[in-house]
């Protein structure tokens, strides 16, 4: 079975039911999910920004947390040390070198609807998936 490293930005837009679902669920059918362990914090900032704009109520997060918890998701460690030196290389935070770690670490293509992290882990070779 084909691994795929899935970040917060695709998960976030099938949980959230945005237009991309459809695609990004069809890209993972029969796929196997990765995420860094560190992928339940990232979500609750995710959230956490979207109540600071005023797009999310509480119950609507309740619901796609619900919904997050449906994903069959494997969650792995990352080297930490081996994460920091691609963020300082990069220039990008912590949980953007996390994704690309284990996108390395399983020799996993990386999901993601963000274009900055795409180019940043292009860089280190990393295949980007496009829907």
């Amino acid at each position: 079975m084909a691994k795929i490293v899935i970040d917060t930005s695709a998960l976030m837009a099938v949980i959230l039911d945005e237009p991309e679902k459809a695609a990004l669920v069809e890209l993972t059918r029969g796929a196997s999910l990765l995420a860094p362990g560190s992928e339940h914090w990232e979500l609750g900032n995710a959230f956490s920004a979207l109540f600071k704009k005023g797009r999310l109520s509480v119950r609507e997060a309740v619901a796609a947390i619900r919904a997050y918890e449906k994903v069959p998701i494997q969650f792995v460690d990352v080297d930490l040390v081996r994460a920091l030196a691609i963020a300082h290389k990069l220039g990008i935070y912590a949980y953007d070198a996390y994704v690309i770690a284990c996108a390395l670490d399983h020799n996993a293509p990386l999901l993601t609807l963000d274009r900055a992290l795409k180019s940043q882990a292009k860089i280190l070779k990393v295949t980007a998936l496009e829907i």
